[in-house]
């Protein structure tokens, strides 16, 4: 299938998900994250999950991390819609928050952490392939952006739902994921 159209059937698809069974996938996802060995890692860039498109909540493996590291950073994007591209923005305990215009909740803060020196980025998707490469909302900032980081990054996304054989129109431009987490399986590429 193509990437518009697994967007199309996967917004679908997670849109059904009554939000008692989203509670409990989002409970397995954290399970299987905690099996990892992350104390190594030092800044996480995460994201705040858009609760009308039924994202998993991220927000639970950033607390774990939190909890487990206490002296890992943690950035969340920034996104600027006029030339597609996107800044990691460090948080704290004190950051605020605020969502802009396109549902994306942000961070208020100005200290701006290089993309090389990232190491642990949790990236949003809608569908993913056997091959570690994803579909997003379509507008390429993740993409964009992974270009940047250090190739030793750790990049990883998590799904409700298995991987598809294969996306039929992935190009050059997209970077597939180190790992993609599930309820039932943690998948390496």
């Amino acid at each position: 299938m193509t990437k518009n159209q697994l967007r199309s059937a996967y917004k679908e698809k997670r849109n059904s998900i009554s939000d008692h069974e989203k509670l409990k996938l989002d409970d397995l996802l954290l399970i299987q994250f905690q099996s990892f060995d992350y104390s190594d890692r030092n800044i996480l860039f995460s994201y705040w999950p858009i609760e009308d498109q039924a994202e998993p909540n991220v927000e639970l493996m950033a607390r774990f991390l939190r909890l487990m590291i206490p002296e890992i950073q943690v950035a969340y994007p920034r996104i600027d819609p006029t030339d597609f591209s996107m800044q990691a923005i460090l948080t704290d305990e004190d950051t605020q928050f605020k969502t802009n215009p396109w549902g994306i909740t942000e961070p208020i803060g100005t200290i701006e952490i290089p993309s090389d020196k990232i190491d642990l980025i949790f990236i949003p998707l809608l569908a993913f392939d056997q091959n570690g490469y994803r579909v997003g909302y379509g507008k390429g900032y993740y993409d964009r952006y992974l270009t940047k980081c250090d190739p030793g990054a750790i990049k990883m996304g998590f799904s409700y739902f298995e991987p598809v054989d294969h996306i039929t129109d992935t190009n050059q431009f997209d970077v597939p994921l180190n790992y993609c987490i599930t309820p039932q399986h943690i998948y390496e590429f």
